[in-house]
């Protein structure tokens, strides 16, 4: 098993220097098959993954009922690890299959009855977000989408069109298809004033980017870690401690029951998140996911993220002397960890990159993400390659 994440694992400045680079990046065997700047998608799985993985067997091989004790203290572990990066307290965060099962858990929670059903969302969303919202307009709720059209989000238009009728605002925190942040304070700030609540798809951003959610006072986080958390098959969902006992899913599951591991009925729910669990966990996703994550807390978010704007301010600049379109925003306080490129063909183009072992994917434009584990050489590499590609 790993150690626990440290409170302070998401806090200050860590000195990655060369030697401190070269040990992290040893840590992930993917990156010796090729230059891999698709993080933004599926990160890399650190090598310890596997003394997880045949721990795992071992205990298939020899099975006891007792080590559900363990599992679930792994479980517990990993989630209160992702809330430390977060800047939660313990307890306020579940794990699940992913993030669309945890989403519809939380929109089970409430009544969308006028004058207050509206749930406003944007265009920039990944397709998890209006699905879900959509199928609740059965049960009366009004979704609200407020677009542009464009790759950035339109700040302005979100919050006026926040008001006493909003019930829930959603939003990314950073854009899948765009790399465009939004400034949350200021939403969160808008929507507490009339009485909405703020939930925030952290998908493309915890792991390579800030965000403490107790500063912010944001209600409802979710996320998952197999992309910039070097996980698998896991999602998270942090709820504001104030507000959890005020919601009660009705997707659910006999784990939310406050008497659940005694193996009798539940009278009441689980306090904290576990009142978002579902049924029997699945453990094995929560004990692979935490060996990066504690490489991760290792490092530090805040050298991450200095690290992760000089490898993307490398491919602004590579882009604008080779022609390139930039489709994300260029300024460091605006963009997440990905670069997403305007050319012609894109889909083709990321097809004989990937046949270079050039590694971004493509979703509309071609997405370019490196991590903490990346270099300036690979991103200068691949950067060569596109070149190449387009004719450039």
């Amino acid at each position: 098993m790993s150690t626990p994440v440290p409170a302070s694992a998401s806090g200050g400045p860590r000195c990655l220097d060369a030697t401190a680079h070269a040990a992290l990046r040893a840590q992930f065997p993917l990156l010796s098959t090729c230059v891999y700047l698709n993080n933004n998608s599926t990160g890399a799985v650190p090598r310890d993954a596997e003394r997880v993985l045949t721990g795992y067997w071992e205990t298939l091989r020899t099975w006891r009922d007792d080590v559900w004790q363990g599992w679930h203290e792994g479980l517990d572990r990993y989630a209160d690890g992702l809330a430390a990066f977060i800047g939660a307290p313990p307890g306020s965060v579940i794990t699940d299959a992913n993030l669309s099962t945890l989403l519809s858990r939380v929109a089970s929670c409430f009544d969308y009855r006028a004058p207050r059903d509206r749930v406003i969302i944007t265009d920039l969303e990944f397709p998890t977000v209006p699905f879900v919202w959509n199928a609740l307009r059965r049960h009366g709720a009004r979704v609200d989408v407020v677009g542009t059209g464009g790759p950035t989000f339109d700040e302005d238009a979100l919050v006026r069109r926040v008001d006493e009728r909003t019930l829930l605002v959603c939003v990314p925190h950073a854009s899948f298809s765009s790399g465009a942040t939004i400034d949350l304070s200021r939403l969160v700030a808008r929507a507490h004033e009339v009485g909405a609540l703020v939930v925030v798809d952290a998908f493309q951003s915890v792991g390579i980017m800030p965000l403490d959610v107790t500063a912010l006072g944001v209600d409802i986080v979710l996320g998952g870690a197999h992309k910039w958390l070097c996980g698998i098959a896991t999602g998270f969902l942090y709820v504001r401690p104030g507000l959890a006992p005020t919601l009660e899913p009705t997707a659910t599951g006999w784990q939310a029951g406050d008497r659940a591991l005694t193996f009798r009925p539940s009278t009441g729910w689980a306090d904290g998140a576990q009142r978002f669990a579902g049924g029997t966990p699945f453990p094995l996703t929560s004990l692979v996911s935490q060996v990066g994550l504690d490489l991760l807390a290792g490092v530090g978010i805040t050298a991450i993220r200095e690290h992760s704007l000089a490898c993307t301010s490398r491919i602004l600049a590579r882009a604008e002397a080779a022609g390139v379109s930039v489709v994300s925003p260029t300024s460091p306080q605006r963009r997440g960890g990905v670069v997403c490129l305007d050319v012609e063909d894109g889909e083709a183009v990321k097809r004989r990159l990937a046949a270079r072992d050039m590694i971004c994917s493509w979703r509309g434009y071609l997405r370019v993400g490196p991590h903490v584990y990346n270099t300036l050489d690979e991103v200068d590499a691949f950067m060569d390659a596109l070149e190449e590609e387009l004719g450039r």
